[in-house]
């Protein structure tokens, strides 16, 4: 008798894009996930990686939310009765208290809605959203300090 192979031995990585430029021009305060309307070509160009997120954002428009920048690369082999558009705009899919927390946080606080991730869940693509506030020049400067010191004070107690 064959055994049959479990879900924990098969490790994958869900992860299809990410965008580190978001935590290093943001404070992501918290976050969300959303989940895609999306065309059939997008899922395929997806599903092969072509998605890049790194000067995309978030528009909250007549109680939606827009992700706009996203930048999926269509197929070659994308069907010829559709004219694939890299940049459309694509709606989030979020529940309506987490719409209205947001849409709250951005117009009366100041906040900004940053794409952090895209990665599937079982099938389908979500994107995971972070509500943010903008870093000055000398907080990036301390964040790179920090991160420095972290990588040499590593290096010291390898070596000692």
């Amino acid at each position: 008798m064959a055994k049959k192979k479990s879900k924990k031995n098969k490790l994958q990585d869900n992860s299809i894009a990410v965008n580190r430029q978001a935590t290093h021009e943001y404070f992501i305060e918290d976050q969300y996930e959303a989940g895609l309307v999306l065309q059939g070509w997008e899922v395929k160009s997806l599903r092969e990686g072509r998605v890049q997120l790194k000067e995309s954002f978030i528009q909250i428009k007549n109680g939606e939310a827009w992700l706009h920048g996203a930048h999926i690369s269509p197929l070659l082999s994308a069907s010829t009765h559709i004219v694939p558009e890299a940049l459309r705009p694509k709606k989030l899919l979020l529940h309506r208290q987490e719409l209205n927390r947001l849409i709250g946080a951005v117009e009366r606080k100041g906040y900004t809605l940053v794409p952090l991730s895209m990665y599937w869940v079982r099938g389908r693509a979500k994107l995971k959203i972070g509500l943010a506030k903008g870093k000055k020049l000398h907080d990036k400067r301390a964040a790179a300090k920090d991160r420095d010191w972290q990588r040499d004070k590593a290096r010291i107690m390898k070596h000692g």
